[in-house]
């Protein structure tokens, strides 16, 4: 039996559906109230009611995006190589090539300013944040793995902002395999066939199996990842 639920889920869907495909098809600037509720065969007021406004309805098109993207994305996070370098550098690569794929959404959820980011954008993160630990794990990061992660994510977007301001057939194709080594020459100790042993490598590593060590309570545990963080985070004499 076909519900109200149903039709109103059917409904969103379908405007959803016809404004990406304005977006992909026009750009930011024809995904108008008007012009999807033209689209998507509805009036106008249906899209209020369902999305609150037009930006209500903008992060309802990234998430759409972004879930499929980023489906993928936890997939090939999982389906390990085993060398968390590579697994890194594959995932690099993946986020680049979707972001020149879908150049308009992107600018618009790089640019949301204060606004929270899109469960779909928070997943996102998590699967990055992920094959950062896998990183720290294996004794191959020289800095912790939050400003790892900062890092990685920080030059991946600037690297995509950047190419997205160039004309198509003037962006320098090597740009993101150049950024890339550049943050890798940043945050790993040395390469996956020798571990760093230096200190500060050991004590990256050693932070991300202290939840894990038993015999020691909360606060126990807490004591140390605060000395460790003091550690990791005061300047090299």
């Amino acid at each position: 039996m076909v519900t109200t639920q149903d039709t109103r889920d059917d409904v969103r869907a379908g405007i959803v559906a016809a404004a990406t495909q304005l977006l992909r098809e026009k750009g930011a600037n024809a995904v108008t109230t008007r012009a999807v509720a033209q689209a998507a065969g509805v009036q106008a007021p249906t899209i209020y009611r369902l999305f609150g406004d037009k930006d209500g309805l903008v992060d309802a098109v990234a998430e759409h995006v972004m879930a499929a993207y980023v489906s993928g994305k936890s997939v090939a996070a999982d389906a390990s190589t085993g060398d968390p370098v590579t697994d890194l550098r594959a995932g690099w690569r993946l986020h680049v090539e979707f972001g020149l794929t879908y150049p308009e959404l992107y600018a618009l959820i790089a640019t949301r300013g204060s606004r929270a980011p899109s469960p779909a954008t928070v997943a996102g993160l998590d699967v990055l944040r992920r094959r950062v630990r896998r990183l720290a794990a294996a004794g191959l990061l020289r800095v912790d793995e939050e400003r790892a992660l900062l890092m990685i994510h920080s030059a991946g977007n600037g690297t995509i902002l950047t190419l997205l301001g160039m004309p198509p057939d003037q962006r320098d194709v090597g740009l993101g395999e150049a950024m890339l080594e550049t943050v890798l020459s940043s945050i790993l100790a040395t390469t996956p066939a020798t571990p760093d042993t230096t200190a500060k490598a050991v004590a990256v590593t050693f932070a991300t199996v202290l939840p894990d060590l038993p015999g020691l309570t909360d606060a126990e545990r807490a004591l140390m990842a605060e000395w460790l963080h003091r550690s990791l985070t005061h300047p090299t004499p």
